[in-house]
C-alpha cells in the first residue's frame, strides 16, 4: 500500500445521517441465508467522537459433550462474495444530523477536563507474561482498549488489534500495549469487528505475515487484500467459518450483530458491516467479543442462539455525553445488563484505559461497572475487571 493511500485514510470524518428501518431485518437476513444468495441488505459509518500482576485464576466449568456446536451459517474460508453497496439498514438507530452536531460543537464536551484526567496515573496497568495453556484451555490477556490475545482451542486469535501508540483522532494511549509485540506466539486468526480506527489499526496489521488468517465483517475483504492478506474470510451476521484446531478439533467463528456502524473516510459510510464474534472450540468453551457496541436487543438474540457463553468481552468506557453516544456506546451499567442477557458465565471489561474518545472522567467506567455488578448479586469473581495486560483463563 502506498503512503499516498495510508494518507488518504487519515481524512475521516463523521458522515451524513443514514436513516434505519429495522422491522423484520432478522427475518429478510435468514431468508436471504435459507435461499443460498451472497447478497446481503447494505453498509454504515464511522466513530460518532472522531496494581501488581493478577494471578491467573481457574474456575471449575460445567463439561460440555464434545463438539455440540450448530452447523448453520457455516461459510467456506476465503470466500470471494459480493456485497451491496450499503449496510445503512442494519443500524439500530438514524446517525446524528446536523442539529446533533451543531449541539456537540456548542456544548463542546468531547474530552474529560482537568479533573476528570487527573486519575490518569490510577489507571490499572500490570503486564505479565503469557499464560501457559494447551487446546482444552480458554485463556485471556488484555492488552488494552478491544485488543485482546485469546487462546482457544489450542490457537492464538488477536481481536481488533491495536499495537500503535496513537490513532486518528485521539491523543496518545493513556496506558501502555500490555503485551509487548515480540512476545505474542504465533497469531493463528485475527477477528476484527468493524473498520473504525481504533479497531482497524493498518499499522498493526502490517506487523502481521501476509498468510494470517483473517475473519471481517461484510464489506471489508476487500481492504485486506488491498494490504496483501490471502486469507481474508467475511461474514454476514449469523454466519460462521471454522479453523482447525490444535487438538484436532475445531475452532469456530460465528459473526453476531452489534448496536454499532462504520466509516473510515468521507465516503464511505456504512459500506462495510459492523459486528462481535462468538468463538467455540471442540469441547464446547465459548467467548463473546463485542467490539463497539450500545445496548440493545441483540444481546438476547445472541445468547438465545449461543448457550453457555464462558466470557463476554464486552465495553464499558466512551460513553459520555449520554446523548451523543448512547445508541452506539454501552455504558457500564448496560454492558452489566448486557451480559446478564448472554446468559454469560463471567464478564471482562474493555474498551477503556486506553484511548480518550469520550468525556468522561478516566476511571469511571472500572468505579462504575463494579457498582453495578454488585448491585446484580453474582460473585465477585465472575467480573474479570482485568488490568491491561493481565490475564485469566478457565481450564477444562
Amino acid at each position: 500500500m502506498t503512503e499516498q493511500t495510508e494518507q488518504t485514510e487519515q481524512t475521516e470524518q463523521a458522515g451524513p445521517t443514514e436513516q434505519t428501518e429495522e422491522a423484520g431485518l432478522t427475518e429478510r437476513i435468514e431468508r436471504a441465508q435459507q435461499a443460498g444468495t451472497t447478497q446481503q441488505p447494505v453498509s454504515t459509518s464511522h466513530q460518532l467522537i472522531g496494581t501488581t500482576h493478577q494471578t491467573h485464576q481457574t474456575h471449575p466449568a460445567t463439561p460440555a459433550p464434545a463438539d455440540t456446536r450448530p452447523r448453520d451459517g457455516l461459510r467456506p474460508l476465503g470466500e470471494l462474495r459480493h456485497w451491496p453497496r450499503s449496510f445503512a439498514d442494519r443500524l439500530t438507530a438514524p446517525l446524528p444530523g446536523v442539529r446533533a452536531l451543531a449541539r456537540l460543537a456548542r456544548e463542546g464536551a468531547v474530552r474529560p477536563g482537568a479533573d476528570g484526567l487527573r486519575d490518569v496515573p490510577q489507571l490499572p496497568f500490570a503486564p505479565g507474561p503469557l499464560p501457559s495453556v494447551d487446546a482444552a484451555t480458554l485463556a485471556v490477556t488484555w492488552a488494552g482498549h478491544a485488543s485482546w490475545v485469546v487462546s482457544i482451542g489450542g490457537l492464538t486469535v488477536l481481536t481488533d488489534p491495536v499495537w500503535s501508540r496513537r490513532i486518528f483522532g485521539t491523543p496518545a494511549r493513556l496506558t501502555p500495549v500490555g503485551v509487548r509485540w515480540e512476545d505474542l506466539p504465533p497469531v493463528d486468526a485475527v477477528v476484527i469487528s468493524h473498520n473504525h480506527y481504533d479497531h482497524l489499526d493498518a499499522p498493526t496489521l502490517k506487523r502481521l505475515p501476509r498468510d494470517t488468517p483473517l475473519f471481517v465483517p461484510a464489506g471489508l475483504a476487500r481492504w485486506c487484500r488491498r494490504r496483501r492478506f490471502t486469507r481474508v474470510t467475511e461474514l454476514d451476521w449469523w454466519e460462521a467459518a471454522e479453523l482447525p484446531g490444535a487438538d484436532g478439533g475445531t475452532v469456530r467463528f460465528d459473526f453476531v450483530p452489534a448496536h454499532h456502524w462504520s466509516k473510515r473516510s468521507l465516503t464511505d459510510t456504512c459500506r462495510s458491516l459492523w459486528g462481535g464474534w462468538v468463538l467455540s472450540d471442540s469441547h464446547g468453551r465459548r467467548v463473546h467479543f463485542a467490539g463497539d457496541t450500545g445496548y440493545g436487543h441483540w444481546f438476547k438474540e445472541i445468547g438465545r442462539r449461543h448457550p453457555g457463553i464462558d466470557l463476554a468481552l464486552l465495553p464499558i468506557g466512551a460513553y459520555a455525553p449520554r446523548w451523543w453516544l448512547r445508541d452506539v456506546h454501552a455504558d457500564p451499567e448496560e454492558a452489566v445488563r448486557a451480559c446478564e442477557d448472554l446468559g454469560a458465565r463471567n464478564m471482562a471489561p474493555m474498551h477503556w484505559a486506553t484511548f480518550v474518545l469520550s468525556a468522561e472522567p478516566v476511571l469511571e467506567p472500572l468505579t462504575r461497572v463494579r457498582a453495578a455488578w454488585a448491585r446484580t448479586g453474582r460473585p465477585r469473581a465472575q467480573l474479570w475487571d482485568l488490568p491491561v495486560g493481565s490475564s485469566r483463563l478457565l481450564a477444562l
